[in-house]
């Protein structure tokens, strides 16, 4: 007799890092913010716009891979051509490559959104993942500000339709360009440093800044971060030009800073586009508590040609334990207008707004903590024997001919494992069509919503099986409307 010594391989199931599993509750989630972000989108005249998850590698702009290392910072792979292929890492790229192929038979503008999943191969850590969603919207072949401004408003309008408390704070790459300049500081890494110095105002304030435009900062710890190195005298025009933000209004805060850019040609033209967009938005209808100009805001201005947008949350939320939970930036956007420029040549200006899916998703999902959501699962018909699996199945159909969803149990558990099961897919009803239901034509409708509410007010467990709450038996002919009046609760 001969004894097999091979050992049977089982994997280990886990989730590649950097992907996670989506449960109903987050898709739900996503797809209402989805469907809502997208109704705004069209109501503003945009056009759908789907491209593969695939584009060549030489079309992706910024993590444009070296042609030695194609696999960096995308997942690329080399088809049967040669030519290597890539994941989409963002909705912008794909744009770009489609503008400029499709350029001459567009409608011009062109105004495009696009939603769906995007992948970066990157290290993944909290809050970072290398797969997930956005959800897009860019005009591209106009160079108004007014085009920057309908921006602003169908962002102000997408959160408001989310019932999202957001703000839309706006700066102009234009602006600190021009001051700079006018200062006497072009060199570009300087100017970056003096970028990265501004975006720590909220931690370190006027002083911790100063040091930072200057020779450096040495924090408590003893760590020491070189400064921009700007000379002294420009230290604190850097500082009036980010403080202008103050004020309270976006008429406010362009007069302080039409103050601070007297002598910056660029700085001006800024300030005319600012003012442009002022007059539109508030044509609009957008208020200031909606969205408000502050030069502080400093993150994309690398990128940006104009105009740059963040939409800041506004509301305190807490996690299940208490513990606040910090959202910061939950969409933003500006302006490219080297958008098409990497393969046509030529420059094409592009506004766009995107909204953080993932982030919104999350706030969503905490401001919806304990209420019901659109995760709710099917109403579930109890099996009760085999010989009656015809009678649930077509009450079932009868169900889902009224526009409610419904399944029959197909487990083989006893009765309090299926309303377990219920409970669990966070079903609004359980139905019971038993031995004494058939002999009398009626149904048994459990409302396990309304026993959801009760049970937080009910302490005696034997005040609660004898009451039943939640639970009727009617004629079959009324249990469908019965049912429609909990699932539409």
């Amino acid at each position: 007799m001969t004894q097999n010594n091979e050992t049977t391989f089982r994997p280990e199931a886990r989730s590649p890092r950097g992907f996670i599993d989506k449960r109903s509750g987050q898709i739900a989630i996503e797809r209402r913010l989805i469907e809502t972000v997208s109704k705004v989108y069209e109501d503003f005249g945009f056009e759908a716009l789907q491209t593969p998850a695939f584009e060549y590698a030489d079309a992706l702009g910024k993590f444009l891979p070296d042609s030695d290392r194609p696999n960096v910072g995308v997942f690329a792979q080399q088809d049967d051509d040669d030519q290597w292929m890539a994941l989409r890492y963002d909705l912008t790229a794909p744009l770009a490559r489609f503008v400029a192929q499709n350029w001459e038979t567009l409608p011009k503008p062109f105004r495009r959104y696009a939603f769906g999943p995007v992948w970066r191969n990157e290290k993944p850590g909290p809050g970072r993942l290398r797969e997930f969603m956005q959800c897009d919207a860019d005009i591209v072949g106009s160079d108004r500000p007014e085009a920057d401004a309908e921006m602003i408003a169908l962002a102000v309008a997408g959160y408001k339709a989310l019932d999202v408390p957001a703000r839309i704070r706006i700066n102009n790459r234009k602006l600190l360009n021009g001051l700079l300049v006018s200062l006497g500081v072009t060199d570009s890494g300087q100017q970056l440093g003096v970028l990265r110095a501004i975006d720590k105002m909220d931690r370190f304030g006027p002083e911790g800044v100063a040091l930072l435009l200057g020779a450096g900062r040495k924090d408590d710890s003893g760590d020491y971060t070189k400064g921009a190195q700007l000379p002294d005298a420009a230290i604190q025009p850097v500082l009036d030009f980010v403080l202008a933000g103050g004020a309270d209004t976006r008429s406010g805060v362009l007069e302080k800073l039409a103050a601070v850019l007297a002598n910056s040609a660029e700085g001006q033209a800024g300030l005319e586009d600012l003012a442009r967009i002022n007059a539109a938005v508030s044509a609009m209808g957008v208020s200031e508590d909606e969205a408000i100009f502050d030069p502080g805001i400093v993150r994309g201005l690398e990128y940006y040609t104009g105009p740059v947008f963040e939409a800041e949350f506004l509301r305190e939320l807490r996690d299940d334990k208490g513990n606040l939970v910090q959202m910061g930036s939950v969409g933003g956007g500006g302006r490219y207008d080297d958008l098409v420029a990497r393969f046509t040549g030529q420059q094409t200006p592009a506004t766009g707004f995107s909204f953080g899916v993932s982030r919104l998703a999350a706030a969503l999902s905490l401001i919806d903590a304990g209420k019901r959501t659109g995760a709710r699962g099917p109403i579930v018909i109890i099996a009760f024997s085999d010989s009656d699996m015809g009678e649930y199945f077509g009450f079932a159909a009868e169900l889902r001919a009224a526009g409610l969803p419904a399944e029959v149990y197909l487990g083989r558990s006893g009765m309090k494992a299926q309303m377990k099961y219920a409970d669990r897919r966070f079903s609004p009803a359980a139905v019971m069509i038993g031995e004494d239901e058939l002999k009398s034509g009626t149904v048994t409708i459990k409302d396990l919503d309304l026993g959801r509410d009760l049970a937080m007010q009910i302490s005696d467990n034997k005040a609660w099986r004898e009451g039943r709450p939640g639970q009727v038996t009617l004629p079959r002919a009324e249990a469908v409307k019965h049912l429609k009046s909990i699932v539409e609760s």
